[in-house]
């Protein structure tokens, strides 16, 4: 990403706020009294942020592609999460390690879906390697719906290495796959795992699909054979919160 970067759209210029994101500027509708933007306007004095109001020409111009809903905020590009610290959080918490790998999510909607379903369901961090991924812009920030200021991000230079060192940690590598030999209900996933989602047409790469221990499927009964990603992420991420939950209440 770049050094700046612009956050679109009402909840997610809202959520950045909230969340402390280093903002420089936020261009308003001149006029327009909505009370979210009202909010906005609240939200960005009391951290004494610049706000703009310009005609909505100037928004539209600035985010041709996107539904603006009358606010577009200048932000500091996201910062990354460091995984030896997000794993001392966790242990520090008592909790049991969840990460995601997404291996080549290359759609940012989908990015951005599967990063704010993580989110709402407690994931510690998502893994998102440098290469082979969609970039992470401001689309994935308004399709993630604020999400993407609290979930830890960590980037992934080599995901195969990744995996087995975490392998070596105890964790359990989740593959999630059309031919996997297990559905994703008769799994375990209370353990320390990491659930891999492969990209939207080719699935997981050949060495990440080899590193797995355990290739899970989503039965299909429709003529169609294959699910959205952000659709199937959801059901194995909160199919994990479902056995979790069963574990730990009495």
């Amino acid at each position: 990403m770049s050094k700046e970067s612009m956050i679109i759209g009402r909840n997610s210029v809202t959520e950045a706020l909230r969340a402390g994101r280093s903002i420089s500027k936020i261009y308003l509708a001149a006029g327009n009294q909505a009370p979210a933007l009202e909010r906005i306007r609240e939200l960005a004095g009391e951290r004494g942020i610049l706000i703009e109001n310009v005609p909505p020409k100037v928004l539209h111009r600035l985010a041709p592609d996107e539904r603006h809903q009358g606010v577009v905020a200048m932000a500091a590009a996201i910062d990354f999460a460091d995984l030896t610290d997000v794993l001392a959080d966790v242990e520090a918490k008592e909790e049991v390690p969840f990460l995601v790998l997404l291996d080549g999510i290359e759609d940012v909607h989908n990015l951005g879906a599967i990063i704010r379903t993580a989110e709402c369901a407690g994931v510690h961090a998502v893994l998102v390697p440098k290469r082979r991924s969609a970039p992470l812009n401001e689309t994935v920030g308004k399709t993630s719906a604020g999400a993407i200021e609290y979930m830890p991000i960590v980037p992934v230079g080599n995901s195969t290495q990744l995996l087995k060192k975490l392998k070596k940690r105890g964790f359990w590598i989740i593959g999630a796959d059309m031919d996997g030999t297990v559905d994703y209900f008769h799994s375990s996933l209370t353990e320390p795992i990491v659930l891999v989602i492969g990209s939207e047409g080719r699935g997981m790469s050949r060495l990440v699909k080899e590193t797995c221990d355990v290739l899970v499927q989503i039965p299909m009964f429709g003529h169609v054979n294959s699910l959205n990603a952000s659709v199937a992420a959801a059901l194995l991420i909160y199919e994990a919160v479902r056995q979790r939950q069963a574990v730990t209440q009495p």
